[in-house]
């Protein structure tokens, strides 16, 4: 069997400057982005902090996506502020956000050991044996392509991945959408156990049962505004009900938009 030999080049990989650290990772300030006259996020006001696992939550329409994908410089704002780790999405994030999208976006021909050797050239971050350690795990080996994969694997293998780098900021997009009870379960256990600890996990989703026993925090999204921005031990204590009640009881008159902007 083929190994994951650790790459000795370091070219190409960037490594950000050494800054004060800010006890806030994410900062919005009246942060807008319209598609034509359509405003998917309206004057979006937000900070979080370090070490937190926060769950994204909001119907399909409510802007999530949009908004993970202007945290990872995929998109412009209209108008506002973005920063992470106190700079503009760019290069300098790029070095500290590792993100999940919600489909795959990798080419079928490629082996597994084409995708470590990509994280690895790219990401200073990259935990190679971390990567082995995970795939062996999961009995995916080096020599798999993509192509021959399941989705579940597929989902399972690019989150790998993703957790293998000790990142300032997870950006997860619907990590558990689409696969079985046992395939979220492994998900879930899998950004438990590898993230970096001073980090923090941002999980887009709107399946907040399968979720709320990881999350620490909750910001609840509607029609592109934030609506709540809270702990999980603060709903619970104060409206003496679990997030996914409350979720539910917040959201239930939102009809159904075809997915998320």
């Amino acid at each position: 069997m083929q190994e994951f030999h650790a790459n000795d080049s370091a070219q190409g990989t960037f490594v950000p400057q050494q800054k004060p650290h800010d006890d806030i990772l994410i900062r919005l300030q009246g942060l807008t982005k319209c598609y034509g006259p359509k405003r998917a996020l309206n004057g979006l006001n937000l900070q979080v902090g370090r070490g937190k696992i926060v769950g994204l939550l909001g119907p399909n329409g409510s802007g999530k996506t949009t908004l993970i994908k202007l945290l990872n410089g995929l998109l412009c704002p209209t108008e506002g502020i973005v920063l992470i780790d106190g700079y503009a999405p760019g290069v300098e994030t790029k070095a500290v956000v590792s993100y999940l999208p919600d489909r795959m976006y990798f080419a079928d021909w490629m082996k597994v050991s084409d995708l470590v050797d990509f994280f690895s050239d790219f990401y200073a971050d990259f935990d190679r044996k971390k990567a082995a350690e995970m795939f062996s795990a999961l009995g995916i080996r080096p020599l798999d392509r993509i192509k021959s994969m399941s989705k579940g694997t597929k989902e399972k293998a690019q989150l790998v991945l993703v957790m293998s780098r000790k990142a300032q900021l997870y950006l997860l997009d619907e990590p558990i959408a689409g696969v079985d009870p046992a395939a979220r379960d492994f998900i879930l256990n899998t950004i438990l156990t590898n993230y970096n600890e001073e980090g923090t996990v941002l999980i887009s989703t709107h399946l907040i049962s399968d979720i709320e026993r990881v999350l620490d925090e909750v910001i609840f999204l509607q029609d592109g505004q934030i609506v709540r921005h809270d702990t999980v031990d603060n709903i619970r204590a104060l409206e003496g009900k679990s997030v996914d009640q409350l979720f539910r009881e917040v959201f239930r008159a939102v009809p159904y938009q075809g997915g998320d902007f």
